[in-house]
């Protein structure tokens, strides 16, 4: 295969076209930095974070691949992944995988020793998600602390500390991972029936959209939480208002369970993300 033809199938195997991952992974890590730092953090940290979100995501795409290689070829929207194509070889994956993970791995150890520890467990969490999928139908919740454990490490690096209250921020962005990887699960959910994959949207069934309006909920008041124990301000409120406005309109997209309307749900979830980070930064700056 040429070179420029692997080069662009090792881009795909990370989607590097399709950024959602990690917009979703890194706008609650910048907001924990932000926090922590009460305002804007050091810029070291901060250029850690945001390498360190694009390469842990795309590792954690090609683990997710290397999982789902024998079952990607039977679901439409997965059926041109490159190990399903064969445009990448499994050898070729997993010395894709180790590599990011060792420059991930450099950057971290620019923090301090406790947040390097801290790096351990995400590795792990991001290794054993695509994995859940065999033996739980709330492997979201395994996503959802993969996605979560930036917080900690932000804190951590940031201020050398784990203020009990910044697992409020943990939770919250647990549950909203949840909520929008189960609509991520509802545009797949025939296809994953068929060969067998688990998943919250199968667990919820008809019940989908009423537990996820739960979940949307529970997400708000934890987010109101951590905001008061934090001491956040207006702008921070006024976030979360305009993030449970875009939920709404999540609910409207899914209220007939079509399966591009789902992922295209899911795909909004960005401007949640974004909505809050900035309110956050909005609060320290003004």
């Amino acid at each position: 295969m040429p070179a420029n033809a692997k080069l662009a199938a090792l881009l795909q195997l990370i989607r590097f076209d399709k950024p959602i991952g990690t917009l979703l992974l890194l706008w609650p890590t910048l907001g924990a930095l932000w926090i922590a730092a009460g305002g804007l953090p050091d810029l070291h940290l901060l250029l850690i974070f945001i390498i360190g979100t694009f390469l842990m995501r795309s590792a954690g795409c090609i683990i997710n691949d290397l999982a789902d290689r024998k079952v990607d070829g039977a679901v439409e929207r997965t059926r041109t992944r490159p190990l399903v194509t064969g445009a990448v070889t499994v050898p070729e994956a997993r010395v894709f995988f180790f590599l990011l993970l060792a420059l991930a791995f450099v950057l971290v150890l620019f923090t301090d020793p406790f947040t390097i520890k801290l790096s351990f467990v995400g590795v792990a969490l991001a290794a054993f998600y695509p994995f859940m999928k065999r033996y739980t139908h709330l492997p979201q919740l395994v996503l959802g602390a993969a996605f979560s454990w930036g917080i900690p490490m932000a804190f951590s690096a940031q201020s050398a500390e784990l203020p009990v209250a910044l697992w409020g921020l943990f939770l919250g962005n647990v549950i909203w991972t949840v909520v929008y990887d189960t609509m991520y699960a509802m545009a797949d959910r025939e296809d994953d029936l068929k060969v067998g994959i688990k998943s919250s949207a199968i667990l919820f069934g008809d019940y989908d959209r009423l537990i996820l309006a739960i979940l949307q909920s529970l997400f708000m008041a934890v987010m109101i939480y951590a905001g008061a124990e934090f001491s956040l301000g207006i702008w921070y409120y006024l976030s979360l208002a305009v993030a449970a406005g875009l939920m709404l309109y999540h609910q409207y997209l899914i209220r007939e369970r079509e399966s591009q309307a789902c992922f295209k749900a899911f795909l909004h979830n960005k401007w949640v993300g974004l909505v809050i980070f900035a309110g956050i930064a909005l609060d320290y700056a003004l």
